[in-house]
């Protein structure tokens, strides 16, 4: 199941410097609504419903986890930055900017000031064109088409021809150069939504942590000394199978993997909730099974101060976290920075993200995409 909306924007311009204002207004979108994934050619078309100047127009592609009615409204602020002002005259006028929502996954959505799909999409060939150039494995909920037949049956005779590429704004990150990414963090640091949001921007493969259905882990809450043991190797032995299954499968349909944890973590918890002569059982069998495992190409690990840590495991709201000290939230924080500071082969980001929310956020989550562009150039030197 995917966590964020597929949202497919028509951007177009005849007025002013036409190529400034659409790669600004791909820019505005980018840091304010969602991230931009697909950009489309710039095509130069007449202008649709009455005489004027040509348009620029171009599609894009964005990931959002915002609603049809939010991306809307951020759409129109977008709009006025660029200099857009909407009169109350009514029928078509030339426009120093002009974003238009046409799909927003596969919905129908019809409200007094929102129509998804956008009603005439399928009589446009400005629109059309540069939505076919994004390659969508898409179709129209109610004329069950898809983009290319939506073209062959447009009743639209004007002709659009292409003007330029445009260059996406994650074009310069890279991350397909890495085969596997692993994100770390505390518990409440948002690992899994990050790895999650990641693989769906990147094309990436995710293997997901499947501490949910442990069940010695609401045990373990209740009753630390009794179930601790237990609880380590049997993460142990499922984080082992499941890295080994998922790693050695390769996937022609995506790029790379990323996965929400690395298997070292069941070290760095199992120093903190065993007794000495436990844990000096449990290091022998971790070590023969770490021996074997591949290590991630980049490890990111989201830091956050154990403040931040309980304010998210709370809002989450799962029953058996809520008693989790702070102290054992220390604790594994500092057990994750002393590995760190061990491991002088592994590729290691530390992103603080206490003071950040890359879900709510867009700004942030650029952010963090900015770290992980600056460490790849580091490496790159």
């Amino acid at each position: 199941m995917k966590s964020q909306h597929q949202v497919i924007l028509s951007l177009g311009s005849n007025q002013g410097n036409r190529l400034e204002i659409i790669e600004k207004c791909i820019a505005l979108i980018h840091q304010e609504i969602g991230t931009v994934i697909k950009v489309s050619q710039l095509y130069e078309s007449p202008s649709w419903g009455f005489d004027s100047d040509a348009f620029y127009n171009c599609a894009i592609l964005i990931h959002t986890t915002s609603t049809a009615q939010k991306v809307l409204s951020q759409a129109l602020k977008v709009e006025k930055k660029l200099g857009r002002i909407r009169g109350a005259a009514s029928g078509y006028q030339s426009r120093i900017i002009d974003i238009d929502l046409i799909a927003f996954d596969e919905e129908i959505i019809e409200s007094e000031k929102l129509q998804i799909p956008h009603p005439l999409m399928q009589n446009r060939n400005f629109v059309l064109l540069p939505i076919l150039d994004l390659k969508l494995d898409w179709k129209h909920p109610v004329f069950k088409k898809t983009i290319k037949e939506l073209l062959d049956a447009s009743p639209d005779e004007s002709v659009c021809k292409v003007v330029q590429n445009l260059s996406s704004p994650l074009a310069n990150l890279a991350l397909e150069q890495f085969n596997y990414v692993a994100f770390e963090g505390n518990i409440g640091a948002g690992k899994t939504t990050l790895a999650t949001k990641i693989a769906e921007d990147f094309n990436a493969k995710t293997v997901l942590e499947r501490f949910a259905d442990n069940p010695f882990l609401p045990k373990f809450y209740k009753d630390q000394n009794r179930y601790a043991f237990p609880l380590e190797m049997s993460f142990l032995a499922d984080r082992y199978q499941q890295l080994s299954d998922d790693l050695a499968q390769f996937d022609l349909f995506k790029d790379f993997i990323v996965a929400d944890y690395h298997i070292f973590k069941s070290l760095i918890f199992a120093k903190i909730t065993l007794a000495d002569d436990e844990y000096r059982l449990y290091r022998n069998l971790f070590d023969i099974i770490y021996k074997e495992m591949p290590k991630p190409d980049l490890y990111i690990y989201l830091y956050q101060n154990s403040e931040r840590l309980l304010q998210n495991i709370k809002k989450r709201g799962r029953s058996y976290e809520q008693e989790i000290p702070a102290d054992y939230l220390d604790k594994i924080n500092s057990g994750y920075l002393d590995y760190i500071k061990s491991q002088t082969d592994l590729n290691v980001l530390i992103i603080d993200v206490s003071d950040r929310d890359f879900v709510k956020n867009q700004e942030d989550y650029l952010f963090i995409l900015s770290e992980i562009q600056n460490k790849i150039n580091k490496v790159s030197l």
